[in-house]
Parts: structure tokens; C-alpha cells; sequence
């Protein structure tokens, strides 16, 4: 390719707040897929993940509209999504990462794929990755002026109480949050220099489960299984729990010695290797990111509950893993139900998605 760079190149990074910056910040909503930094020069065209994988082959559908639409020589970045129903789906993005090309074009046609482009770092010639925030974004849009769906440029504003709304109003499509940018700075590959906002509530669950940490079998808890109930009485898989410290993975491990006794005898989720029905969610089936890796779990009796913080709901399960906050030895694993958890209303994608 002829660019004044190619891939692989580090994106830039955020770092996590849990309020919205005031000041001179330049304003974007969060999209919740995947990270995407687009190569094209002419009918040459490369799709570069998050850690510089490449994703063209997963989406067919965006190779024709980003060789007509987009610049003739031109280096991107922004964000894979899918929407369905009205809101963003991580699950139907997470689908695509699979090894036979007819299943990935016969979810492209279901479920198509659009490119949310947020950064300019490359336009013919020119590296823009020095040039000031403020002034890729201006050069963005006017070299994406004209694209039509399935490409898209982000909304921005520089008024955080607009911010704020969006921070509100959308999250119930599957936004993520809000990133805040500093206008006066470069592009910083692979640095932490822009803010993301995410929401963070808490839940109480029952700790119906466990996963041995990597190479501490035994001896060490790596991650708790976490679950609540639905109105008719069957426990869910909602999601998992870790990031504990060395030490408490030691300690947990003996704290929950007792619970393993008996504990698959009348377990809910003791027929999971058999389990295909997606409506409820349980775990040890493979993983469509991280293929090959150990997702065997050991149960525990239903007798503990903690309380969790977690940041949103995708479906009937937590988008990214929750951390665990306290014990909640008042709590009754039959008091952890779906009704506890915020939901928000889904806004209307129209409203970004013109």
C-alpha cells in the first residue's frame, strides 16, 4: 500500500473516569463494538483490530462500500458495530469471529455490519498523526462528507451538557458511555490519552460457581460464576466476577472449600455440557474470541451472595466482566432476581444513524 504509514500501528487508548470532564474537551458517545482502524489505498483494503489482527475477512458486506465511498488513499479510525432491534449487538459481532467463510457471509447478509469512522490519520500523501485533535475532526468531516450507510462519521460536540444527555439518552441502544478528547492534541499510538466515561451500577448475585485461576488449580480462585433468577424461578448465568488480588484468591480458595462439597448433586447448571438453548445463558461452552481456552468451572452450593459493580447489560448478561464489591450475608440467592437490575430504555439509533 502506498500510505505515508500501513499496519500494524497501535490505536490510541483511554483511560477510565466516572464523570464527565468540564472544560475544553471535545465530545464523542462510546460505541460498544469493534475497535477498528481502516488501510485503503485504492481497491487495496485492510481492516486492523484493536491488537492488529486483521478483521476484513469477517466482514464482507463493508469491503465494497469503504472502496467506493471513502477516500482513494486514506488511513481511519473508529468502530465496527451492529445493530439489531434497535440497539447495538455485541453478541452479533462476537458470531463473525468463526472459521468458515459461507457462515460469515450468511451472517453478513442477516446481520450487516457499519463502520462508525471518529479519526483521520491519513488523507493521500499526508500524515495527519501530528496535526491537532481539533483539526482532524474538522478534516474527517469534510473527507467523509458525502458517505452513506453502512459508513458513518461519529456525532461530537464540545458542550458537555450535551455530552451528558448522550451519556443518558443512549445508553439503552448499547452505548457504551462517553469519550472525551483533548482538542489541542496529536494522535499518541498506542498511549492512554483520551477519557472514556462508563456507567457503573451494582447488583447482588449468587456465587453458583467458580474457575480455577491459571496455573493456581487448586490452590487459587481465578474468577467467581455469577448468577440471578428470572420471574419463573431458573437461574441464569449473568456473567463473571475476578480481578481479585493473589492473596484473596488464595484465601477464597479455602473460604469456599466447604460450598464444593455435593454441591453438582441437584445444581441447576449441572447439565450445562449439554445446554445449546441461547435464551438462557450458562457457562462452559466455547468461546468464539478466545478459542482453546479452558472455560471448565467448578459449582458451588447455592448458599453465597455478593454484590457486584458492573457497568451495563447486554441481552440478559453483563457486557464486561463485574468486580466484585462485598459478601451480602442479608441476601437470600433466591432474593437475586432480574428486577433488581437498571434497565434503560433503548433511544433510537435514527438519532445517530441519519
Amino acid at each position: 500500500m502506498a500510505l505515508p504509514f500501513t499496519s500494524p500501528l497501535e490505536p490510541m487508548l483511554c483511560k477510565l473516569s466516572h464523570t464527565i470532564p468540564e472544560g475544553d474537551w471535545l465530545y464523542e458517545p462510546k460505541w460498544d463494538g469493534f475497535r477498528c482502524l481502516v488501510f485503503k489505498d485504492g481497491d487495496q483494503l485492510m481492516l486492523q483490530s484493536r491488537d492488529t489482527k486483521p478483521l476484513e475477512r469477517y466482514f464482507p458486506e463493508l469491503h465494497a462500500p469503504m472502496k467506493t465511498q471513502l477516500p482513494a488513499r486514506c488511513v481511519l479510525d473508529g468502530e465496527i458495530v451492529i445493530a439489531t432491534a434497535g440497539q447495538l449487538d455485541f453478541d452479533a459481532l462476537l458470531q463473525r469471529i468463526h472459521p468458515a467463510t459461507s457462515r460469515i457471509n450468511e451472517l453478513a447478509a442477516r446481520t450487516p455490519a457499519s463502520f462508525v469512522a471518529w479519526d483521520l490519520l491519513a488523507l493521500g500523501d499526508e500524515d495527519l498523526r501530528a496535526r491537532l485533535q481539533l483539526e482532524r475532526r474538522a478534516a474527517l468531516e469534510q473527507a467523509l462528507a458525502a458517505v452513506t450507510p453502512p459508513l458513518h462519521v461519529t456525532p461530537m460536540t464540545r458542550d458537555p451538557v450535551v455530552a451528558a444527555d448522550w451519556f443518558t439518552r443512549f445508553e439503552g441502544a448499547g452505548f457504551d458511555g462517553v469519550i472525551a478528547k483533548p482538542p489541542g492534541a496529536a494522535y499518541a499510538a498506542g498511549k492512554r490519552a483520551l477519557i472514556k466515561v462508563k456507567h457503573e451500577r451494582t447488583a447482588d448475585c449468587v456465587v453458583a460457581g467458580f474457575r480455577w485461576y491459571k496455573g493456581g488449580k487448586g490452590t487459587l480462585i481465578g474468577s467467581f460464576l455469577l448468577g440471578v433468577y428470572d420471574d419463573a424461578g431458573q437461574l441464569h448465568h449473568i456473567g463473571v466476577c475476578s480481578a481479585f488480588t493473589q492473596a484473596r484468591r488464595a484465601e477464597l480458595a479455602l473460604e469456599l472449600a466447604p460450598l464444593r462439597e455435593n454441591a453438582r448433586d441437584d445444581h441447576p447448571w449441572r447439565e450445562w455440557a449439554d445446554f445449546q438453548d441461547e435464551a438462557v445463558r450458562q457457562p462452559g461452552g466455547t468461546s468464539r474470541w478466545n478459542r482453546g481456552k479452558d472455560l471448565s468451572w467448578e459449582p458451588l452450593r447455592l448458599e453465597r451472595v455478593c454484590e457486584v459493580s458492573y457497568d451495563h447489560l447486554q441481552g440478559t448478561r453483563f457486557r464486561h466482566a463485574s468486580h466484585f464489591r462485598r459478601w451480602r450475608p442479608d441476601r437470600q440467592p433466591a432474593d437475586c432476581r432480574y428486577d433488581q437490575l437498571e434497565v434503560t430504555p433503548a433511544a433510537e439509533l435514527a438519532a445517530i444513524f441519519r
